[in-house]
């Protein structure tokens, strides 16, 4: 199923960026005070500003500032789930991942790379 993730209306993105990120960078990007807003996805980051649900006191705020990849793979909000190791959960979840990867880059800007990512896919 081709449109699967589509977003319903469309999205003019920018091209991929993939500088690197800090860790301390991407923390302070969690919304906080109207500022950025940014979540990462196996080590890329990308930016959900515009989106309220991962602004404070939204519904996956959680991921805000980190790398999700684990949380998102086993369809959790729990904080403790919020982590970037994915390379061993079962194949069903990584499934999982890469829909929210595929999603997630059809909706939001790259803006860069988790610096030093241990959990990217081999490109």
């Amino acid at each position: 199923m081709a449109g699967k993730f589509e977003p319903k209306t469309p999205v003019i993105l920018d091209p991929p960026n993939y500088d690197p990120i800090s860790l301390e960078d991407l923390a302070l990007a969690n919304g906080a005070e109207g500022g950025k807003c940014y979540v990462a996805i196996k080590g890329v980051v990308y930016d959900v500003t515009g989106n309220k649900a991962y602004q404070p006191g939204g519904s996956y705020n959680a991921f805000a500032g980190k790398d999700a990849s684990h949380a998102l793979a086993k369809t959790s909000t729990k904080p403790e789930d919020v982590k970037p190791e994915w390379q061993h959960l079962d194949d069903k979840e990584k499934s999982t991942l890469n829909d929210w990867a595929t999603f997630f880059s059809k909706r939001y800007n790259i803006i860069g790379t988790v610096e030093g990512a241990t959990n990217r896919e081999e490109e």
